[in-house]
């Protein structure tokens, strides 16, 4: 499966917001006169006069994660994502499974199916762009390995690549030939990339320290292809549910196998 390469755009700050303040002019200045006994007309009734401007803000908050967590721990460090599962449920679950072994997927080079064993332990960060994303999750290490099967993209409007750190699944490209090729491959992006949305499913947001380690891991020596050189290594991934603490940091040692 291939996730296809952008042009990369200049990025919008934010809008500014700016308010004018009203100033009232002098009354224009007259010689004193006799009293006149034109009667001066009565002051508008309350109801008469405008609303004072609303301070309620109308603009509705991003959506927040209240899925599961998803601790990766790679040879560069860890990343800790939480899951949209109520907004792609099927991509969540689908990581999920693959993650914990609890979601049959076919071998690549066997073609056989493969049961009780978690997909990412041992893949490798096949893809890294610098100010962009790492892209992850194909076995075969080479862009176009999958799990055995695919399945429709989950866009939400709501839910767009306005920020770092957006976990979303990878697939064949934006547009109605990209929708139905998801499958293990994820990235995670290093800055807001707003030319991706509507094509492809965000299902996770990770946290700050993680967008670093993200950028670490995406300025590592690489090819023409943008495979570093030097293997990033998914040591493994850990689900924490609602209720579990975050496992330890793991003792340095040697990186888990690549996969054969």
């Amino acid at each position: 499966m291939i996730f296809r390469s952008f042009a990369l755009v200049a990025l919008l700050g934010p809008a500014a917001y700016c308010s004018s303040a009203l100033a009232q002019a002098p009354a224009s200045q007259t010689p004193p006169s006799a009293p006149t006994t034109t009667q001066s007309a009565p002051a508008a009734a309350s109801d008469d006069l405008p609303d004072a401007p609303s301070t309620v803000s109308h603009v509705k908050a991003p959506p927040a994660p209240a899925g599961p967590t998803v601790v990766i721990d790679s040879s560069m460090g860890r990343m800790v994502c939480k899951l949209f599962d109520k907004i792609a449920p099927v991509a969540s679950a689908n990581f999920i499974g693959l993650a914990e072994g609890s979601k049959d997927w076919e071998d690549q080079t066997t073609h056989k199916k493969v049961h009780h064993q978690p997909f990412y332990n041992g893949v490798t960060f096949h893809r890294v762009i610098p100010g962009f994303m790492i892209q992850g999750g194909d076995r075969l290490g080479t862009g176009m390995g999958d799990a055995g099967y695919y399945f429709d993209n989950e866009t939400d409007p709501s839910l767009t690549f306005d920020v770092p750190g957006r976990l979303a699944m990878a697939n064949a490209g934006q547009g109605a030939n990209g929708s139905g090729t998801n499958g293990s491959q994820f990235f995670i992006t290093e800055t807001a990339y707003p030319d991706l949305n509507g094509g492809y499913t965000i299902f996770g947001q990770c946290d700050e320290h993680s967008v670093l380690v993200v950028a670490s891991i995406a300025r590592v020596d690489r090819d023409a292809q943008d495979k570093p050189r030097e293997p990033v290594i998914i040591n493994k991934v850990t689900v924490v549910r609602e209720g579990q603490p975050i496992p330890p940091l793991p003792a340095v040692a040697a990186p888990a196998a690549t996969p054969k």
